[in-house]
């Protein structure tokens, strides 16, 4: 028995002239998750398409880009797309069961352990649930921006064994395959310093329907192989070849896990939280973080920027403006700047009281 997380992406769902949904690929996918659910696995499906599908049923040529108006096209496409998904389960005897959630849902504690009962309880039920962010409700500042992200957040969650990210094309390539005819393909990237490298070569663009494009998976692999899963990009028009990667068939670009998974705590730390702020590191203050597995101490740092209180996330950079690590910080923003590059020994003169001696301490930090 394994947990699987399927994530599918709006251009593989709908048709690309039309927006229509493309009912061959979804009755295909819907065989493929509960013939997988019959054999014993636990099954997670992470569904894009209800802008893409409101767009269709509302006449719009073009995905909205006010949050408003992409809201209320969500309502619309959002019923259509699981009356679809739940007429073609029911057909096949599958429960199913919609789950729509914010980013706030994982920002506080207590929401993200209910969201993480429910997950458990569903499961334990036999029924397959189907993912969306809720973008009737879902505010800027709040949001997952993708599904990618989002279903490596739930892969992450429920410490899944796999998570497929069902694309347009088959594997990842060296470049886009669609303009480069001579794009090198990727059968596996073994390790996270790969990963970020191809962050780098990676384009970003999605297609006309959907919001995701190839950065956003590689951002998710990422997500998903620190917390021990395998991620697995393959082609979205073939839904049966998930189990055929399953059983071992040489098909799509793999992420392999990280050998030692970092806690769920410092997964919610990371990746769940949203950094309020930022600080910049000298660089002997980096070495220490990210190879010393040391705390932060304020004389490290030479740059503050946003305003938070204490227990707030920050992402940390190092002087080149690189993102090493994010934390819950000990000292507000406006304490930070008083103190930023002094030793601990001078907390208690500068700001009058005494405080603790780490900025950020090292069971609160997540390199990343």
């Amino acid at each position: 028995m394994q947990t699987i997380v399927v994530k599918i992406g709006t251009s593989s769902l709908t048709q690309p002239e039309t927006g229509l949904l493309a009912l061959s690929a979804i009755a295909a996918l819907a065989e493929t998750l509960s013939h997988l659910r019959r054999l014993g696995n636990r099954i997670i499906l992470v569904s894009s398409g209800a802008v893409g599908v409101g767009c269709a049923r509302l006449g719009l040529t073009e995905r909205p880009k006010n949050i408003a108006l992409k809201q209320a096209v969500a309502a619309v496409g959002q019923g259509r797309l699981m009356r679809v998904y739940d007429d073609l389960f029911t057909t096949l005897q599958q429960p199913i069961a919609q789950v729509l959630l914010t980013r706030s849902d994982l920002v506080q504690r207590s929401h993200y352990l209910n969201v993480y009962n429910t997950f458990r309880e569903l499961l334990e039920l036999g029924v397959i649930p189907i993912v969306n962010e809720n973008d009737t409700v879902a505010v800027e500042e709040l949001k997952f921006g993708d599904n990618d992200t989002l279903s490596a957040l739930v892969a992450s969650l429920v410490e899944a064994n796999w998570l497929f990210l069902m694309t347009d094309v088959d594997r990842l390539y060296s470049a886009d395959p669609r303009s480069v005819p001579d794009a090198k393909p990727i059968t596996l990237v073994s390790s996270i310093k790969e990963l970020a490298e191809m962050q780098v070569k990676t384009g970003s663009q999605g297609s006309q329907w959907g919001t995701g494009g190839m950065m956003t998976k590689i951002s998710a692999a990422r997500i998903a192989v620190a917390a021990g899963v395998r991620t697995v990009i393959t082609e979205g028009k073939y839904p049966r070849n998930i189990e055929k990667i399953i059983n071992g068939e040489p098909l799509g670009t793999h992420f392999a896990p990280q050998p030692e998974p970092t806690s769920a705590r410092k997964r919610w730390i990371a990746y769940g939280l949203v950094p309020v702020g930022k600080l910049y590191l000298d660089h002997g203050a980096a070495i220490a973080i990210s190879d010393g597995g040391k705390s932060l101490l304020a004389a490290g740092i030479i740059l503050v920027e946003g305003e938070f209180d204490t227990q707030a996330a920050v992402s940390i950079f190092d002087r080149q403006g690189n993102e090493i690590a994010r934390g819950l910080v000990n000292y507000s923003s406006e304490e930070l700047q008083k103190i930023r590059g002094r030793h601990s020994r001078e907390i208690c003169e500068i700001l009058g009281y005494a405080g603790v001696e780490t900025v950020v301490h090292r069971d609160n930090l997540v390199l990343v």
